[in-house]
């Protein structure tokens, strides 16, 4: 039987329960791994609390998770013990650096890397109410096609795909971007570009994937920067800490500080992006009052 999710915009409803809705969600996500996706999660999310904005991250590589490492976090309890049913979300909620907070995954739990139809509904409604209260809901994937990838980057307002200058990474991104677009519909993709070594190799890095994908898949792809390789990353990586939190002079801090910028100003989509885009909204309990 197949979930059925409204299309309508991934966000959550404000507290009256029918005023504006605000938060906005993005999924980033990536074709396959070692393009630093989750660094870039980690850094974006520091960067926009330092702007001023409730910042919440999921770190939804649930079977594999890292984010909490990458943060220096030491997470009690994660998504695995909400799904079992022994705690909620807000319970196994951190705060991180700049005071974001975050949803830890489990590691090395491979029945989680495909959830089931009720587990995502469980996750849907408890995110909800968290996401509510935030401006901005950060979604980190998996890397590649699996179940949960296309669940939660076809869930998303916006879906971010991170690629790097290597050649296996733009055929692992141009073949999800085919999964989401020929599965689920989904018509529009920012793109950031990491790891890059010049902006013109940035620009001719994302060119190639641009022309591959308007010509076979007919979607809409955009650049929306590139993060410099930097050695500070590697450094603040190696102290579990954000680049942008330790170093936040560094190249990569700089850029991660002007992609924060630029997603503030990221409109709110009018229309849904694809076929499969849910409403984070307010409980049952909640929409009642």
């Amino acid at each position: 039987m197949q979930l059925r999710m409204r299309r309508s915009a991934l966000v959550s409803e404000d507290v009256d329960g029918g005023g504006e809705l605000s938060t906005q969600v993005i999924a980033v996500t990536s074709g396959k791994g070692g393009v630093g996706k989750s660094n870039v999660v980690a850094n974006l999310a520091v960067s926009l609390a330092r702007a001023g904005k409730r910042v919440l991250v999921l770190d939804a590589d649930l079977g594999l998770g890292n984010l909490d490492v990458l943060l220096g976090l030491v997470p009690q309890h994660t998504i695995e013990d909400v799904l079992v049913g022994s705690h909620t979300l807000s319970e196994i909620m951190l705060r991180g650096p700049a005071g974001i907070h975050v949803l830890p995954a489990s590691s090395g739990v491979p029945r989680l890397t495909a959830l089931t139809e009720s587990q995502q509904l469980m996750i849907q409604e408890q995110l909800a109410d968290l996401a509510a209260e935030m401006d901005v809901l950060l979604i980190d994937t998996g890397a590649g096609i699996s179940p949960n990838v296309t669940f939660f980057a076809s869930s998303a307002d916006e879906t971010m795909v991170i690629i790097s200058p290597e050649p296996t990474s733009l055929t692992d991104a141009y073949a999800l971007i085919k999964v989401l677009a020929r599965q689920y519909r989904e018509r529009r993709f920012k793109v950031l570009v990491n790891q890059a070594k010049s902006p013109r190799e940035a620009s001719e890095v994302f060119g190639k994937l641009d022309v591959a994908v308007d010509r076979f898949l007919h979607v809409s792809v955009e650049l929306v920067g590139a993060i410099p390789y930097d050695d500070y990353v590697h450094m603040a990586v190696m102290q579990q800490k954000a680049v942008s939190d330790m170093f936040p002079d560094a190249p990569a801090a700089q850029a991660f500080k002007r992609l924060a910028q630029q997603v503030t100003q990221w409109p709110k989509p009018g229309l849904p992006k694809g076929s499969v885009q849910l409403v984070w909204q307010r409980s049952a309990t909640h929409a009642g009052n």
